[in-house]
């Protein structure tokens, strides 16, 4: 008789696809790209151990955040391979992106507190406007969208957002 699937040590790629949300095809290119492991069978077959279920949730979660996947392999490979990591692993690796997930998430805000009079405006009002560069004259600090990168927007004493 089979065992039961959540009593396997081993998962086939199927099963983990299945459980995991991932498509059998981003299975293979996480693993072409060392974000996780399998051993094969004598046919062939790839075998997952269970631990890899979170690996897997810890890789969807990061990319959900805008973790580049680089990033991502990089604290993986700080998980240690011979056991399943334990929630001190996994507390210690997320501690390291705290500051970089505080600082998106102040980012975000300005955005959304900001620039929502902007988006899609058409900018019928280019005198007032923070994000207008006339001359191009942000070209000097640098590419992208300088003011959009810069720390943040304020309000004048007549109420109208300049750049910080």
């Amino acid at each position: 008789m089979a065992q039961e699937a959540w009593k396997r040590k081993e998962l086939t790629v199927g099963q983990v696809a299945e459980r995991s949300g991932v498509a059998v095809s981003a299975l293979h290119y996480y693993e072409r790209e060392g974000l996780i492991h399998s051993r094969r069978t004598a046919g062939n077959q790839r075998r997952y151990a269970r631990d890899t279920l979170r690996r897997l949730a810890f890789i969807k979660v990061s990319q959900r955040v805008g973790i580049p996947l680089a990033r991502i392999r990089t604290a993986l490979e700080s998980l240690p391979d011979e056991r399943t990591p334990t929630v001190d692993d996994w507390a210690r690796l997320s501690q390291r992106w705290r500051s970089e997930l505080d600082t998106r998430i102040d980012q975000l805000v300005r955005l959304r507190d900001d620039l929502s009079d902007c988006i899609g405006c058409g900018c019928l009002s280019l005198s007032r406007c923070v994000l207008s560069n006339p001359r191009d004259e942000l070209a000097e600090e640098g590419p992208g969208p300088r003011r959009l990168l810069a720390p943040g927007l304020k309000h004048d004493e007549d109420g109208e957002r300049q750049a910080c």
